[in-house]
Parts: structure tokens; sequence; C-alpha cells
């Protein structure tokens, strides 16, 4: 049968399979809950969802499972496979528990490198010094293999990560200079079902059930040629065991639309998922100190990409702040009038029904103000001029809009997305827009 057939046959199990069914229908209901929060947030900010909890989820099922498929056929076809005593199923408990530690732990390239290091140090160290394992052959794990699964899977990571990272993201904002910036918090996970090549040893007689599935494999086949693997080759027998991953993605960007940041995280991603594919082959050498610094390179390259991101978004210019031009549009809510009159993020408003945009107040104020036809003046991101109408503007309406307020509360308080609602950040604005008109009449 041939290897990628046979590979996606072995996802097709993963997902209607006998217990594996029940495993991506409980996983589904996890995002759909979280999903949820995230719909109602967005509710709250912007006046309706921009995202509904079924489609955020069904994207990130049908992703996932596409992506697993992916992942999986790159792995079988590169030769990735493990000793079925191996303990490579505790990668993805291993990176649960480091989840309670740090929730982005979640990735594999900081629970296979624990992984590495302990098959390193209770096997190879261990014999290096006593001469026998101290695990009687448990948790031996090809570090090549392992590290070369790291890999592949996160070059499937930023894949998803470019196709889907932007959905459900959530307005936030930042004191930048003393004033307002708005931007974006991206979090998406999807559950993949990896199918993983292990290696059985049969001996003659010895009552093992073996599959009479044949896996007929090229004559190239495997590209990841490791000593461990090749003999294993010669008296084991090769079986596909489907296993559910969880991969994830966090972020936030204040100099980035959520779709260009989107993109690059992704690329970020898939470059470190082709460089560490490249670096766990040094492996093959099967030498202690090249093993151990592969194990390291995963993490400490892990930390470095996440660095250089950090520095882009800290060097880089805010993208979302309100100027004597106007006030900033950060998020424009489907079906809204302000998506009818084409308003779009980055627009900045001029005027309301001809009344001067100076304040985040005159926004407020010029909303509440109309009734029936709205004339809106915008200044678009290439800098053009636009005047629009909406015809049907009742009261009570909402535009439909997310705008970042111009100047920062008196307090010095800026919202944090983790804890603070926009409405409440809204709320202290407009106390604040109140107490000024106070002691203007004061000193009056």
């Amino acid at each position: 049968m041939d290897l990628a057939i046979y590979t996606v046959k072995a996802v097709a199990q993963a997902i209607v399979g006998s217990g594996y069914t029940t495993i991506l229908i409980m996983l589904s209901l996890i995002l759909y809950f979280q999903n949820r929060k995230t719909a109602v947030m967005q509710k709250a900010i912007i006046g309706e969802s921009i995202n509904s909890p079924l489609e955020l989820t069904i994207s990130q099922v049908v992703l996932g499972i596409l992506g697993g498929a992916l992942g999986s056929i790159l792995l079988t076809y590169s030769g990735v496979m493990f000793d079925e005593k191996s303990g490579i199923e505790l990668i993805f408990l291993t990176s649960v528990v480091l989840t309670l530690v740090k929730p982005r732990f979640i990735c594999f390239a900081y629970s296979g490198a624990v992984l590495g290091a302990l098959s390193l140090l209770t096997n190879d160290i261990y014999i290096y010094f006593t001469g026998k394992p101290a695990l009687e052959g448990f948790l031996k794990l090809d570090i090549t293999a392992l590290m070369t699964m790291v890999g592949i899977l996160h070059i499937v990571e930023g894949l998803l990560v470019a196709l889907d990272g932007n959905r459900g993201a959530i307005p936030v904002f930042s004191n930048t200079n003393g004033k307002i910036a708005g931007g974006y918090a991206l979090k998406r996970y999807w559950p993949i079902p990896v199918v993983l090549m292990l290696l059985t040893v049969v001996t003659a007689g010895d009552g093992t059930d073996v599959s009479t599935t044949t896996i007929m494999t090229p004559d190239w086949w495997p590209v990841i040629k490791t000593s461990h693997a090749a003999k294993l080759l010669e008296t084991a027998v090769l079986a596909a065991a489907p296993i559910y991953a969880m991969l994830g993605y966090s972020s936030v960007t204040f100099t980035k639309t959520k779709r260009e940041k989107a993109l690059s995280s992704g690329l970020y991603i898939f470059i470190y998922g082709i460089v560490l594919t490249a670096v766990a082959q040094l492996a093959r050498f099967d030498n202690i100190v090249i093993s151990l610094f592969v194990v390291a390179f995963a993490p400490l390259a892990h930390e470095l990409m996440l660095k250089l991101q950090a520095l882009k978004e800290v060097r880089g210019k805010a993208k979302y702040v309100s100027d004597e031009d106007g006030i900033v549009v950060l998020e424009v809510a489907p079906n809204s009038p302000a998506a009818h009159m084409g308003i779009k993020a980055g627009d900045r408003l001029m005027e309301i029904n001809n009344r001067i945009i100076e304040s985040e107040k005159d926004v407020l104020e010029g909303i509440k103000q109309t009734l029936g036809k709205m004339e809106v003046k915008i200044k678009q991101v290439n800098g053009a001029v636009k005047e629009l109408q909406y015809g049907t503007f009742a009261a009570g309406q909402r535009l439909g809009v997310v705008f970042v307020p111009r100047y920062v509360p008196k307090e010095g308080m800026v919202m944090g997305y983790e804890n603070m609602k926009f409405k409440d950040f809204m709320d202290k604005i407009q106390e604040n827009d109140e107490d000024e008109d106070e002691d203007e009449n004061n000193e009056d």
C-alpha cells in the first residue's frame, strides 16, 4: 500500500475510529467554549461578534485535520519512526504539564527538548558511566527523529497561523509616548491528528498480533536514515499510530494589521521549522555532545524567534494612533452601519454630520444625536478623504466601530487587554471628560 494512502487512512481512523471520535469531539467542545468567550468579548467591545463561536471552531477543526494530514504525510515520507517502547507519546502529556508552568510551553519545542534530554540522560549518558541503560531501554528516543518531528510540526503550525491566525482577534490598547495605541490580541489553537510510524520488533513464535497490511515503501525511503531505524527495520513491523496533538498560537501586535501579524508570525514559525529540521540531522552522527546541542537548540532557537518578533514589534511604529487628522478606527463590525458605508480599520473619522471630531467624546455625541441620515467624513489609510452616507440610522443604534481614543486619562490608566474590558476603559475616559467640563465651569 502506498505510504500516502496508508497515512491518510490512518488520519481518517483518527477522525472516525473507535475512541478517537470522542477525543475529537471533546477537543472541539473545549475550543467552542473558548470561542464563546471570544465572541462575548467582541460583542461587548464592538456591539456584535465579528466571528461566531461555531465559525471559529469549525475553521480550527477543519484546518487542524488538514494540517494533521499534511504533517503526517511529511513525517511518513521523511521516514520519522520510533520504537514502540520509546515513549514518544509522552511528548503530548509533557506539553500539557509544561503548560501549567507557562501557557506558551505547550509548544513541542519545549516538551521535545525535555524528552530528548531525559532520553540522553537515562540512556546514552547513563550507559557511558555504568555500561547499561537506567530504564531498561524505555524512553530511548532517536534524537534525529524526535527533533525532525518537532520541526515538521512547526512547519505545519506556521501554515496554520498564516491561514487562520487572525480569526477571533480582540482589540487591545496600550500607552505609547503618552498616546493610546490600538492593536490586536490573537490566540488560536488547532487540534491535529498526528500519525506516527512505530516499529515493533517481532520474533518467530512470540505470539505478537501483526497486521496483515503491507506498506509499500519507495527505494529511497526513509529520507532520515538513522542507525537506530536501520537496525530496527531489519527485525521490526512498521505500523501507524494516530495520536491527537494541539498546536497553539498567541501574540499581540500594535504595529501591524491582524492579517499582517498572522502572516508575519506564520513565516517566522515556518522558517524555524525548516531550520530545526535541518539541524536535527546533525544528531545522525550518534555523538552525545552533538545530540545535546540539537536538543538544546530547539527551545533556545524558539525563544530567539519569539525575541526577534517582540523586538521587531517594539521597534516598529504604532499603526493605530489617533491624531489631529481624526479618530482612528481599530475594528468594524460586519453588517453594521459603518461596514455598509465602507469604513475600514485604519480609517480616521474626521466629521460626523458636519461635526468636527476633536476627541472621542465628539464621536459618541455625534452618533448619539444622529437620527435618519448620517454623513461621515473619513481619511483613508492611503490618505484619500471621502464623504460617506448611511440613510437609515435609528436612535440608539451603534455605528459598529471600535475607535482608538486620542488622549490618555488623567490618572495615567491605560487598558491592558488581560485585566480590563473596553467598556470599563471608555467609562473612565467619559468620566475624565466630564471632570474636565466641571473644571472649566468652576473656572468660569
